[in-house]
Order: structure tokens, then C-alpha cells, then sequence
């Protein structure tokens, strides 16, 4: 008697944004993690041009070295995702041999972050395909990806947000004059970021005139629009994780609370990724019951403003007097056993693996298409 097939799981990472680097540790730790007894595993590159691989299954491979990121293979065999009467197959398409089928695919986990995977693209392809996959849908990833839409849709839902500008390169190239007065009315200090990226990479601090110029250029290299925000002064960054039930019910962890020290001023990209940075989590933060239960509950209703599923990170700032803002959420959080997502779960009792788990089967059980 046949036994019957193990779920296949395609573990997407790399990508052509510049979180390229952070979505292949990500995947290492995934990698790692999926219960193989469970599930079939084919791990799927995306290089930086865009060209899809099969990627060797090493999660050694995958991991930072000093301060040099991973990247995917380019040179590996390509693969694509075809359509197949009942199924969605993966295919090696190397020019040097004939295509060889690997098999049906019944859940991609898309663990790529910044825009063209995180942004809803690769999402609304999964779907067109009919492809189950890990997280958040088309709207949500797209509203999720873009801080200043982000905004807009949590202030509308009751939420509080920081307050914040938008500029566009077709503004700053036509009317900078114009931008630069309405950045610097929003005050000093403020922060100017991507509006669509992540990893807190391309973020400035403006504490003057003098740096607007800089910092907004300084963006406007990664995105074609720049989100400028009012500092939170004297604002603690506590976070709290969001996972989806199958009953529809999210949960949320215990928050957690990042602290940075030494050259830097907030949490960038240095202080989150590279060690010895002087960044302090306390686990969990230091709120009193009720601010912790309110900020809790923030979460849920950020998650479910944006229509988000599976899991997310949501960002606040907690102010001395215990009010709170909502910096960002985050529909693909960093994934590694030391980022703050899984930190938190593992306080709340879910370890990495269950995690890994818990998501994937909420991913079988969830049908693509309207929902």
C-alpha cells in the first residue's frame, strides 16, 4: 500500500529588493527549522535579477558571515511554477536539459522581504496560480509594504499614527523648494525613510534644515516615494507579534522592547542585524498590566485593519505617559530564531519550529481566491 505524499512546501527567498540579503538568513533559519519527517522541502531562489533557481538545501549556506550577507546562487538551474491539470508543478527549465517535473507544490512559504515579494506582487501571482501560501494576501501585503497608505488605513480604522508627509521623486525633481518647506514644518527631529521598504534600510535622522537634502536623497535611492515622520520623542519601541488561529481568532504575544546604545540613535540597520551593536531587548517589556493589554489589543485590530493573515509584527512607540502610537506593522517580519518575532512567540510559549509549523498548516487549511 502507497503511503500517502508528504505536503510539498517551496520555500521562497533572495529577491530583487534591497532586503535581498536579510530574506536569504531568514530562509536559512526556515530551512532549518521544517520538520522534514513532515514535509517535503524544495528550496526556490529568486536572484537579484529576478531569475528564479533551485537553491541547494544548506541553511549553512545562508547565514551572515561577519557582516557579509548571503545571497542566491545564480548560477543554480532555473525554475518556474507551471500550471497542471489539479496542481501547480515545479519545473527545472535549464536550457542545457530537458524540463524535469519535481512535483506538485501545495504551499510556497514567501520569505522574501521588500518590494517584488513582500509588496502583494508574488502574492497575486500564488494566486493566479491557485498556490496556497504562508501570510498575508494581495491587499494587505500591498497596504502593509506602503508606510504612508499604511497610515491611512490604520488612522481611518481609530488607531493612532505618527504624524507624516509623503514625498515623491517627480515632486522633489520639479519642486524642491516646495518639499523641503513642508518637510521642515513637520518640526525637529523627524525621520525620513522608503516608504515601501524595510529593514530600516535608507532611513535617516533630520535634526535640521541641513540634512533634509541628504536624507531624502538618501531614500529616494531606494523608492521612488519617501515618507518623512515626526520623531517620537522620548518614545520606549515595543513590539508585539500577531499570529492567526484557525477559528479566525489572532493571538498576540508578549511585547517586547528594543533598546540601542552606543553611535546609534534609533534602530537601524546595524543595530538589528550585525552584532555587537548595543541593542537590548527586554523580554517581555516593562509596562504595567492594563498599557500592556491596550497595546495587545492595538495589535489585533492594526491586523485586522490591514486584512492581514497569518502573522505580523506591530511597531509602537510607548510615550512616558503611557500612550500609545503605532509606528508600523509588518507582514513578513525579520524570521530568524533571534529576530523579535520569533523572540516573542518563544516567550509566549510557541518555539521556532512550532512556529514554523503552525504556519504552514494555517496555509494548508486556507484556500486562495476570494475569502
Amino acid at each position: 500500500m502507497n503511503q500517502p505524499r508528504k505536503p510539498r512546501i517551496a520555500v521562497v527567498f533572495g529577491g530583487r529588493s534591497s532586503e535581498h540579503g536579510i530574506s536569504c538568513v531568514t530562509a536559512g533559519s526556515v530551512l532549518a527549522a521544517i520538520d522534514r519527517e513532515k514535509y517535503d522541502v524544495v528550496p526556490v531562489g529568486i536572484a537579484t535579477d529576478g531569475r528564479w533557481v533551485l537553491e541547494a538545501d544548506d541553511a549553512s549556506r545562508l547565514a551572515i558571515t561577519g557582516s557579509t550577507l548571503p545571497e542566491v546562487d545564480a548560477s543554480r538551474s532555473m525554475v518556474a511554477l507551471l500550471g497542471a491539470a489539479g496542481s501547480t508543478d515545479l519545473v527545472v527549465t535549464d536550457a542545457a536539459q530537458v524540463p524535469e517535473t519535481l512535483g506538485a507544490v501545495d504551499v510556497v512559504f514567501p520569505l522574501l522581504h521588500g518590494p517584488w515579494g513582500e509588496d502583494g506582487t508574488l502574492q497575486g501571482m500564488l494566486e493566479m496560480a491557485g498556490v496556497r501560501y504562508v501570510g498575508s494576501g494581495v491587499l494587505a501585503s500591498a497596504v502593509g509594504m506602503d508606510k504612508a497608505y499604511m497610515k491611512i488605513v490604520l488612522e481611518a480604522a481609530g488607531l493612532p499614527v505618527t504624524p507624516g508627509i509623503t514625498v515623491t521623486r517627480r515632486e522633489w525633481q520639479v519642486d524642491q523648494v516646495s518639499a523641503i518647506a513642508r518637510v521642515e514644518a513637520l518640526g525637529y527631529p523627524s525621520f525620513s525613510k522608503p516608504a515601501r521598504g524595510g529593514s530600516s534600510i535608507g532611513i535617516s535622522k533630520i535634526h535640521d534644515r541641513g540634512e533634509i537634502v541628504e536624507a531624502v536623497e538618501l531614500a529616494l535611492q531606494y523608492d521612488a516615494k519617501v515618507l518623512v515622520e515626526v520623531a517620537v520623542v522620548g518614545g520606549r519601541e515595543v513590539e508585539c507579534g500577531v499570529l492567526a488561529t484557525t477559528d479566525g481568532a489572532p493571538e498576540t504575544s508578549r511585547p517586547a522592547e528594543v533598546r540601542t546604545g552606543g553611535e546609534h540613535e534609533f534602530y537601524d540597520f546595524e543595530a538589528k542585524y550585525l552584532a555587537d551593536q548595543h541593542t537590548e531587548i527586554d523580554l517581555p517589556a516593562d509596562l504595567p498590566p492594563e498599557v500592556e493589554q491596550e497595546l495587545r489589543a492595538h495589535a489585533v485590530r492594526a491586523f485586522e485593519a490591514l486584512s492581514c493573515e497569518g502573522l505580523a509584527r506591530v511597531d509602537f512607540f510607548v510615550l512616558p505617559d503611557h500612550t500609545l502610537i503605532i509606528n508600523e506593522l509588518n507582514t513578513m517580519p525579520g524570521f530568524t530564531p533571534t529576530s523579535m518575532f520569533p523572540q516573542m512567540w518563544a516567550a509566549s510559549g510557541v518555539s521556532y519550529p512550532e512556529l514554523v509549523d503552525r504556519l504552514i498548516t494555517l496555509a494548508l487549511e486556507r484556500d486562495t481566491g476570494l475569502r
